[in-house]
């Protein structure tokens, strides 16, 4: 099985909030630094995205690849899994956010974690230390969209 590498953060809102950001694939642009477009590509029965076309530019690395996508979760989506489609620079990627409600539903634990091999040969400590630079970014960026109302406002359950 291949090594993959994990983090997790806590964000300041409901898991519906959190996913709702995640989701709104149109809108990574707006708050990944490396996202540079993102195009839904197809949508299940119920409007989910199965696949997206991601734009990246991450300085030395830039590519155009396609994710396909499975939300666990009927009611309430709480993890959300990725693999490569199709891409450039690499041979394989796989991720998952997985989402734990924590204070009765008002924070959130975002666990992230990736896999990614690339076409061109590279050390595993290298390819884990890029893996854990993609993930702080993206858990931090995450944080800051989803704490900021970068989610729909009217997700939020009433308090009373």
């Amino acid at each position: 099985m291949a090594e993959h590498t994990s983090s997790s953060i806590t964000v300041d809102a409901a898991p519906q909030a959190v996913m709702d950001v995640i989701a709104d694939f149109p809108r990574y642009p707006e708050w990944t630094g490396e996202v540079k477009e993102a195009e839904v590509l197809g949508r299940d029965a119920r409007g989910r995205a199965e696949q997206v076309r991601l734009l990246l530019d991450a300085g030395a690395i830039k590519d155009e690849h396609t994710l396909a996508y499975e939300w666990i979760g009927d009611e309430e989506v709480r993890e959300v899994r990725w693999s490569l489609v199709k891409s450039q620079m690499l041979r394989s990627l796989d991720g998952v956010y997985r989402l734990t409600p924590l204070d009765g539903g008002h924070r959130t634990e975002v666990m992230y974690q990736l896999t990614v091999d690339v076409k061109i040969p590279m050390l595993g400590m290298i390819k884990r230390k890029a893996e854990k630079v993609i993930i702080d970014r993206a858990l931090d960026g995450l944080k800051k969209r989803v704490e900021s109302g970068g989610a729909a406002q009217d997700t939020r359950e009433d308090t009373n």
